[in-house]
């Protein structure tokens, strides 16, 4: 099945963020969009100039794209007015302050946020609700 864009995001953000609140919701939001539009790296050839279904599909990036091995996926998502509303908010150009430029996220299922992305192309931004959010370091202008 094909999804729009803005059901394939409000899918992710269901299963993302679902139980993080409005606040963690937008947030995931933001970083989808802010990889779609970020003007250098990976992201930015991935996107190619706006391509959100690209960044959302893009291999090995959400979880909850995964479908081997992983029953929590945006496939078996049910979104509600909720989700809706805040991928129809992303996809009109808003982002949340509280992740600012930040292109990844993560839950480490722990208290502290490590200061660096794993692959060390991020630094620690903020954390809301469970989620560690990272903007980009010099490091991952070369990806």
């Amino acid at each position: 099945m094909s999804y729009s864009n803005r059901e394939l995001l409000a899918r992710l953000i269901q299963c993302e963020a679902g139980a993080e609140g409005d606040e963690g919701m937008r947030a995931v939001a933001s970083v989808v969009m802010n990889r779609v539009y970020v003007p250098y790296g990976e992201f930015s050839r991935v996107s190619n100039g706006g391509d959100v279904r690209a960044i959302i599909l893009q291999k090995g990036q959400f979880t909850c794209t995964r479908t081997q091995n992983n029953r929590q996926n945006i496939y078996n998502m049910n979104p509600t007015d909720i989700h809706y509303e805040i991928a129809d908010w992303a996809l009109a150009g808003n982002t949340s302050a509280s992740v600012g430029n930040s292109l990844f996220f993560f839950n480490p299922y722990k208290d502290n946020c490590p200061n660096f992305f794993p692959s060390k192309v991020g630094i620690i931004y903020n954390k809301v609700g469970k989620h560690c959010f990272y903007a980009p370091t010099e490091a991952y202008k070369d990806t």
